[in-house]
């Protein structure tokens, strides 16, 4: 809860609250208030709370949204008045129900036109993800082979070429990596697509504004794991346009994580295989990864990316693991990331970066 939220929640009941519960309610309590906080207030009261929301929620109900507010249920996600479509809500995962700390550690997305809902949770020991479409027929993993197709994929249209070559991404970069935009959208939707010997076998998308989500049936495998599959040497990075990013500094030779990374490195031992799920990636990627010598982690430089790289390196081997150091961007701050360093320092920095990466020692 923010300090905002619990100083209107902290406010005293006046009489104004009794003699004229929706002008009070209009007046004191914000609009976003989820629902459940009203329910130790008086009947009348929170009567008038819901009527104030459902005046400023059209979004909730659209017939989709309606539709998958009743497909979330069964999983355990159970939705309110409050959650609107296009925005970010903070849930207790009923996977791992938050943990000790009970924290809302579920990060529920509906988009903006209803058409499917997405989550994950953000604790490291859990990552629990998913999807649902309102469509019925978006519900199934396509059958047979995914190709671009069945994916609605199309050529990147000028103003998604114009995003990458301010970030110094070359159209031959983007159309060696296969990099599309979904066809029928009114929205700018990248559309990175996911190989293995040759073969589509998933996609990851990203809107202008930087909202990512996976398609159905997207296995959890490497980005770019055709590009490692003889290779001694790799480069592990953070996301897609980092990928593409240590590409354009000559080296392909790299891959990237398919998810985000974790808030903290776990205190726990590591689970069994089969129950690691927030790296499930790194086992299916096992029989390309057995065979390499070196693997440089150029993961983001900010907590998680530091608590991302230590636990993959927990589970390739220290031994094998080098880090990056990322040049200081001023006095006071460093670059983030391969595609800041290419954006700002150009290809060659990149490069000398990657040179001069140093055998792997944890920062945590």
């Amino acid at each position: 809860m923010s300090l905002c939220q619990s100083q209107w929640l902290c406010r005293p009941l006046t009489k104004s609250l009794f003699s004229n519960p929706t002008t009070y309610a209009s007046s004191v309590f914000p609009k976003k208030l989820p629902t459940f906080w009203c329910h130790s207030l008086p009947h009348s009261t929170k009567d008038a709370v819901e009527h104030v929301f459902d005046n400023n929620n059209n979004n909730f109900d659209k017939p989709k949204v309606i539709i998958l507010k009743q497909k979330m249920e069964p999983l355990g996600i159970s939705l309110d008045n409050s959650c609107l479509a296009g925005k970010y809500h903070n849930l207790y995962c009923p996977k791992c129900k938050g943990g000790q700390l009970l924290e809302r550690s579920l990060s529920f997305h509906i988009i903006s036109n209803g058409e499917f809902a997405m989550w994950r949770c953000f604790r490291p020991t859990c990552g629990w993800a998913g999807q649902v479409f309102a469509d019925d027929k978006e519900l199934a993993k396509p059958s047979g082979k995914l190709d671009e197709e069945s994916l609605r994929l199309k050529p990147l249209g000028p103003e998604i070429v114009a995003f990458f070559k301010e970030r110094l991404i070359s159209e031959k970069t983007l159309s060696r990596n296969s990099v599309r935009q979904l066809s029928d959208e009114k929205e700018n939707i990248i559309a990175f697509t996911y190989k293995q010997k040759g073969s589509i076998v998933g996609c990851k998308y990203r809107t202008i504004e930087k909202r990512f989500w996976q398609g159905k049936g997207t296995e959890k495998v490497l980005y770019g794991l055709d590009d490692i599959s003889n290779a001694t040497e790799i480069i592990i990075v953070e996301g897609e346009i980092d990928k593409l990013s240590l590409e354009e500094a000559g080296y392909q030779n790299c891959v990237s994580v398919p998810v985000g990374a974790p808030a903290k490195v776990s205190s726990k031992d590591l689970p069994p295989i089969e129950k690691d799920t927030a790296f499930q990636y790194v086992w299916n990627c096992k029989a390309y990864l057995d065979n390499v010598v070196r693997i440089i982690l150029a993961t983001d430089n900010d907590p998680p990316g530091h608590a991302l790289a230590e636990e993959l390196a927990r589970r390739l081997g220290r031994e094998r693991c080098w880090q990056v150091q990322w040049p200081k961007k001023d006095e006071s701050s460093f670059f983030k990331d391969a595609n800041e360093v290419l954006k700002y320092m150009g290809a060659d920095a990149l490069k000398r970066v990657v040179e001069n990466a140093e055998p792997y020692t944890s920062e945590l």
